[in-house]
């Protein structure tokens, strides 16, 4: 055990009296060192709960045998960060969280973990950290919100957003958007439909690196104390047994999170974490792999930005194991791939039952044949670009039309409320990519402030940055090469035709080579100049979007 390196013998006597200086006892010190990796804090609705988690999972671990200790890891709320410079900071924290991880389990010498995440970047950035340590883990999350109740419909964070436009276009008034704000997010957890977080908290799931209910068991239930529990005692299992987190996320299980994210209709935001978990695990990861997988693999859920339902409707029909039964009668999971449960996903899934079909359709019966998700490619965007298609309506999967270029999120959100935007238009908003943002911003404002004036139907939105995974409509992100690598994307003009169709998965400038050379002769690129602190080193060092903003020069 790794403990042996700081703990035992006389040569570790000064190690075991700074131990002893916590209050651990020698028969503490015996057993294996558990690190539980806690991302509670008290600003994030996701994370106020992790209290209780982190205690119940302590409780798990010396159930089993073990000795746990913790030690925090940050968070950023997506939500209280978006549209303003905090969110410039919400994706670069996944490598601050990973690294720090890193740091700490590796000066300290445990010999597993508890990773107990919750939202957008934690999840991902504390996966990448166990593909990086490789050694035995187990991650619980906080769980899912409920859903919020306004006029009888149930309601999440997305309707808030999108209320804000209803009310800059006059739809609504001040006592009805008080009303959506005091009631769309109604308890703790990650918001309460697919969006980022709850997307990663599934696919952990379908990893094998989560238990049965990791993903959709709402935070307030106390069924999430029992899972926080059990996945205490698992991990000493594990560490028995010495499965490791490469033993679990192969090839064959991202191919797997690939194939549930297209059935569950999960954010955008996984074709950047699936690839940094990939390259974590040192498994290859293609865009090109993404579209294949999605022409094979049906759509059974519109969860709430795409639909009516939210993750506690999935939790109640059955949660991600249901919808893994469901690909498996046609065969599009390795079932065979070990999982943190020390069975295989075949094991796991055996007694899954999908007990409401309105909420996971079955194969049989699809929202659509091809997944949630798809990569476009074409001279706007040689290397790809990423839209949420089961979130976009039927009349916006094929559509032209002129382009309306802004240079960031708050000039497209100014020209947006003054309504400047008009059916038709082409939004594009550039220069928020991972290195030209810096951070590669989510876009939920201006989209919310389309949907809420009536428009998703009728505008598509273009951009280097990325979506919110409660974005809906026409609104594509990831846009690669970015406008500050000199992507086509930096060239753009008002008044252009842009060509998008999605099932083709084409996407169109309609500029001719030889304009688009000229404008690249007479056009600088405009880069930020006055950038400190992290931002300008992460700027410096983050890949394109394609590649999953990994840091890598």
């Amino acid at each position: 055990m790794i403990k042996e390196k700081i703990v035992d013998g006389a040569h570790n006597a000064p190690h075991r009296s700074l131990y002893k200086a916590l209050g651990l006892t020698k028969e503490e010190l015996s057993r294996p060192l558990i690190g539980i990796v806690s991302s509670y804090n008290e600003i994030v609705p996701g994370h106020m709960n992790l209290d209780k988690i982190t205690e119940a999972v302590k409780l798990g671990v010396a159930m089993a045998g073990g000795t746990p200790i913790m030690f925090p890891a940050i968070a950023v709320c997506d939500g209280i960060a978006m549209g303003h410079v905090g969110m410039k900071y919400s994706l670069v924290t996944r490598d601050l969280i990973a690294d720090s991880t890193e740091a700490m389990v590796m000066a300290h010498g445990f010999d597993g973990l508890v990773m107990i995440p919750n939202c957008d970047k934690n999840v991902p950035g504390l996966l990448m950290a166990a593909a990086r340590l490789n050694i035995p883990t187990v991650f619980v999350s906080g769980g899912p919100m409920l859903a919020g109740r306004v006029d009888g419909k149930k309601r999440s964070l997305s309707a808030m957003f999108e209320a804000v436009g209803s009310y800059k276009a006059g739809a609504i008034d001040d006592c009805k958007l008080c009303e959506y704000e005091e009631k769309a997010c109604p308890t703790c957890g990650s918001c309460s439909g697919m969006y980022t977080a709850n997307s990663m908290n599934c696919l952990t799931e379908v990893l094998g690196m989560g238990l049965r209910g990791n993903g959709t068991i709402p935070a307030v239930y106390s069924a999430r104390i029992e899972l926080a529990k059990h996945a205490g005692m698992q991990v000493m299992e594990l560490v028995r047994k010495n499965i490791c987190p490469r033993d679990i996320m192969t090839e064959a299980a991202i191919k797997n999170a690939i194939t549930a994210d297209m059935a569950l209709g999960c954010s955008t935001n996984s074709m950047l974490h699936l690839p940094a978990i990939a390259n974590e695990c040192g498994v290859e990861f293609s865009l090109d792999e993404v579209n294949v997988i999605s022409e094979r693999t049906p759509n059974l859920c519109h969860l709430a930005p795409a639909g009516p339902t939210y993750m506690e409707d999935l939790n109640e029909a059955g949660g991600v194991y249901a919808v893994l039964g469901e690909l498996d009668k046609l065969g599009l999971i390795d079932t065979s791939v070990m999982t943190c449960t020390g069975k295989t996903m075949k094991e796991n899934i055996a007694d899954a039952v999908n007990r409401d079909e309105s909420v996971i359709r079955t194969v049989d019966n699809p929202f659509s044949k091809t997944g949630g998700i798809a990569v476009l490619r074409g001279n706007l965007a040689p290397d790809g670009c990423v839209v949420k298609r089961s979130a976009v309506a039927p009349e916006m999967l094929v559509h032209e039309g002129p382009a309306r270029v802004y240079e960031s999120e708050e000039e497209a959100i100014a020209a947006i409320y003054a309504g400047n935007i008009k059916k038709g238009d082409v939004v594009v908003i550039r220069y928020e990519g991972p290195a030209g943002g810096p951070g590669m911003r989510e876009m939920l404002s201006p989209t919310s402030a389309i949907a809420g004036m009536g428009l998703d139907k009728d505008v598509a939105l273009i951009t280097d940055g990325r979506f919110s995974g409660a974005t809906r409509g026409a609104s594509i992100g990831h846009v690669s090469p970015e406008a500050v690598s000199g992507g086509t994307i930096a060239y753009v003009k008002d008044g252009d035709i842009i060509s998008i169709n999605i099932p083709d998965y084409r996407i169109e400038l309609k500029v001719s080579d030889e304009e688009l050379q000229a404008r690249r002769n007479e056009m600088p690129i405009k880069r930020k100049t006055d950038l400190t602190g992290y931002l300008k080193r992460y700027a410096q060092a983050v890949s394109s979007a394609d590649k999953g903003a990994i840091i890598n020069r």
